[in-house]
């Protein structure tokens, strides 16, 4: 028996149009896979993992599926270079390369986007450029710990797990148990 409770010898099943919503949820598929499989019904194949899998889940049960997700977030006026630490966050305002720019001019070319500056430009309507610098180096012990992989990620994050519990395992022994992992159904 797998840990899952099923037989170890369940075998995954093609992806094809004779699957059900819910036996495509049961198993790992590649992007390109999912991709591939959209594109038999004319599902819409754009937008991330999560979402192509439960707009093709929902096609294969004869549902309309969800349409591909339109962002909530309107995008506002975008910064043009010159910009300097006084400059306003406005609304919608996107990581870029005229940021980049500064915060490399402001904080050094140690600086990236990380997921706290990400956010912090997001939400930072009406703070200056010179706050949010302050801002990231503020972050940077919080940054320097593990952080949580998301969901969108399966492969890092199973690696970084496999890793922890076999630290002296090789690459291709992990790279084994990833395949052996994603070739049983995940309930």
């Amino acid at each position: 028996m797998s840990a899952n409770g099923r037989g170890a010898g369940e075998v995954r099943p093609a992806p094809g149009p004779e699957l059900t919503g819910a036996e495509l949820l049961r198993w790992y598929w590649t992007l390109e896979e999912l991709s591939a499989l959209a594109r038999r019904p004319g599902v819409p194949a754009g937008g991330g993992k999560a979402a192509l899998t439960r707009r093709l889940a929902a096609a294969l049960d004869g549902h309309v599926p969800p349409p591909r997700g339109v962002t909530a977030r309107r995008v506002g006026r975008q910064l043009a270079a010159p910009v300097d630490a006084d400059t306003v966050i406005p609304a919608g305002r996107r990581c870029s390369q005229v940021l980049r720019e500064f915060f490399v001019r402001e904080i050094g070319p140690g600086f990236h986007f990380d997921a706290f500056m990400r956010e912090y430009v997001a939400q930072g309507v009406g703070r200056t450029l010179g706050e949010a610098a302050t801002h990231w180096r503020a972050t940077r012990r919080r940054a320097a710990e593990p952080q949580p992989v998301g969901a969108q990620f399966e492969f890092n994050r199973f690696l970084r797990d496999w890793h922890a519990r076999h630290p002296d395992g090789s690459r291709t022994e992990a790279l084994t148990a990833w395949r052996d992992h994603r070739s049983r159904p995940r309930d």
